[in-house]
C-alpha cells in the first residue's frame, strides 16, 4: 500500500450546545474559559441558523461553542484522551463502535466535562457534556476504525444481546 494512501487524522471538533445561554450569557463564558483550559485554544461561539418557536430560539441567537483542533494540538489532545481522560470515566468498558458515520469520521460524546485533569471541579456552576468528532481521510468505517486502534483508542467489545427464552 502506498504510505502517502494511508488514512490519517485530519482535526479533531469539539462542539458544546449550551440550551442555558439563551437565558444565562454567564453560561457561555464559563463554558467558553472551560474548553479553553481543556485544548489550549479559544472557543468560537455557534449561533441558531433558524428561529424555532416551540423552544423559544431566535435566529442568530449564541447557543453553544466549538474548538477545532489541529496539527500537533489536535496530536497532544488525542494523547491526553486516550491516557488520562477516557480511564477516569466511571465504570468505562471502552467507546462505542456506534459513533462512526459511514465516511470515516468518529464522534464520541462525553457526559461530564469534569473528567478532564484541567478543569477544577470548585469553580464549575453546573456539569456539562461535550461531542468529540475525530476527522479522518478514511474512506470507511473499517478504515477509521483502525487508524483510531493505532492511535490507542479503548474500543468496547460488542455483547451479544440476551435473547428472549428459546
Amino acid at each position: 500500500m502506498n504510505p502517502l494512501a494511508k488514512p490519517k487524522l485530519k482535526k479533531i471538533i469539539l462542539n458544546v450546545g449550551l440550551k442555558e445561554a439563551m437565558v444565562d450569557k454567564k453560561a457561555l463564558d464559563s463554558m467558553s474559559e472551560q474548553l479553553k483550559q481543556i485544548t489550549g485554544q479559544k472557543p468560537m461561539t455557534t449561533y441558531a441558523r433558524k428561529a424555532i418557536a416551540a423552544f423559544k430560539l431566535r435566529k442568530g441567537e449564541p447557543i453553544g461553542l466549538k474548538v477545532t483542533l489541529r496539527s500537533k494540538r489536535m496530536n497532544d489532545f488525542l494523547q491526553k484522551l486516550v491516557a488520562i481522560v477516557l480511564p477516569r470515566v466511571r465504570d468505562f468498558k471502552g467507546i462505542p463502535e456506534s459513533g462512526f458515520d459511514g465516511k470515516g469520521n468518529y464522534t464520541l460524546g462525553i457526559n461530564e466535562i469534569i473528567i478532564f485533569p484541567e478543569i477544577d471541579y470548585a469553580k464549575i456552576d453546573k456539569i456539562r457534556g461535550l461531542e468529540l468528532t475525530l476527522v479522518t481521510t478514511a474512506k470507511d468505517n473499517k478504515e477509521a476504525k483502525s487508524l483510531l486502534e493505532e492511535f490507542g483508542m479503548p474500543f468496547g467489545r460488542q455483547s451479544a444481546r440476551p435473547q428472549g427464552k428459546p
